[in-house]
């Protein structure tokens, strides 16, 4: 497994991230151990969970997944690099959401328990919450690092506009700045590469996207006339969200051409999918998920095979360059 470096710090994690969002729902805990336990044989170090996972649960099941990764990990946690998120709702009350710093600080807590560690490697905001000032919820971060409880702080689903402007606020006053962003990033889907791709180069800000596959909808198994039946797009109240995202005629007509692609370069769609997400400069390390542990081979193919070709991303660019202009928030 290749490693590479985080951004601009001094941190080096391995070049692919394993997601956790399915962890406790879709996948019990023993496929959840089963899969963590393949990934660090491939050499993934880099975990990511988030406090409102598993994945299309709710208030009841959220910290699950936290839990899961925690008894994993117990023996063992100073060799793999930890992240998790906060922002969405965990609770009942009104203010066990957003960026508060009541909230924050809160969250932290509850996930470090749940995590059994007294520290993650990478906190980060899950959502932007428009309700809270950008410097209430940078000075609980800063508060959250300076206390020991994080050494990294990040976001996730945010605009680059908005990334920039916390920058900015953090260097005005002092305060911990933003190492990492966790957008959506996948062949049927780029619009990021506009504006928040080119100011995480520029400012040294490790990229760790998200839906690589587009939710599975990449690796070629599904039909648009078949109903989802299993994996995301059949997962909770979140399949709903995964469907409206890539569940259309015209992802599923790119799909038919990068089969073609793939197969004239000898590997899976799965292991193009992921290894187009690789050759761009701006990208750290790509999150990846599984259901069961044989299905990370082809994501850990993208990495052993080595950079991808230029000729061969040139003709991706090209294919997929109208995803360059889906809304954003789609």
């Amino acid at each position: 497994m290749r490693h590479v470096k985080f951004g601009r710090t001094g941190l080096r994690v391995s070049a692919l991230c394993l997601g956790t969002m399915t962890f406790g729902l879709q996948c019990e805990e023993d496929t959840s151990r089963a899969i963590m336990d393949r990934a660090a044989e491939g050499g993934i170090n880099f975990f990511d969970t988030a406090d409102v996972y598993p994945l299309g649960g709710d208030r009841a099941t959220a910290g699950r997944t936290e839990e899961i990764v925690g008894r994993w990990l117990a023996g063992k946690r100073h060799d793999y690099i930890l992240a998790t998120k906060c922002v969405g709702q965990v609770g009942p009350n009104l203010w066990d959401q957003g960026m508060s710093r009541k909230h924050i600080l809160d969250a932290i807590d509850a996930s470090l328990k749940r995590l059994n560690t007294d520290y993650v490697d990478l906190y980060q905001l899950h959502g932007f919450d428009p309700a809270t000032p950008i410097d209430e919820a940078l000075e609980a971060l800063d508060a959250v690092v300076r206390s020991g409880k994080a050494r990294y702080i990040g976001v996730s689903n945010w605009m680059g506009h908005r990334v920039a402007r916390a920058l900015g606020r953090s260097e005005v006053k002092g305060l911990v700045r933003i190492d990492s962003t966790q957008p959506r990033y996948n062949l049927l889907f780029r619009a990021f590469e506009r504006d928040l791709l080119p100011l995480c180069e520029e400012e040294q800000i490790a990229v760790i996207p998200y839906n690589p596959l587009a939710g599975g909808l990449l690796t070629g198994k599904h039909r648009l006339e078949a109903k989802p039946n299993e994996g995301r797009f059949n997962l909770g109240r979140a399949g709903a969200m995964y469907q409206q995202r890539y569940w259309h005629q015209n992802e599923f007509e790119t799909i038919e051409r990068l089969k073609g692609i793939a197969k004239e370069a000898g590997v899976s769609l799965t292991t193009l999918a992921v290894s187009w997400v690789l050759a761009n400069p701006a990208i750290t390390a790509p999150i990846v998920g599984a259901s069961r542990p044989d299905q990370l081979a082809d994501s850990l193919a993208a990495v052993e095979n080595g950079p991808m070709a230029q000729d061969l991303k040139d003709t991706l660019d090209e294919l997929t360059r109208p995803w360059r202009a889906v809304d954003a928030e789609r």
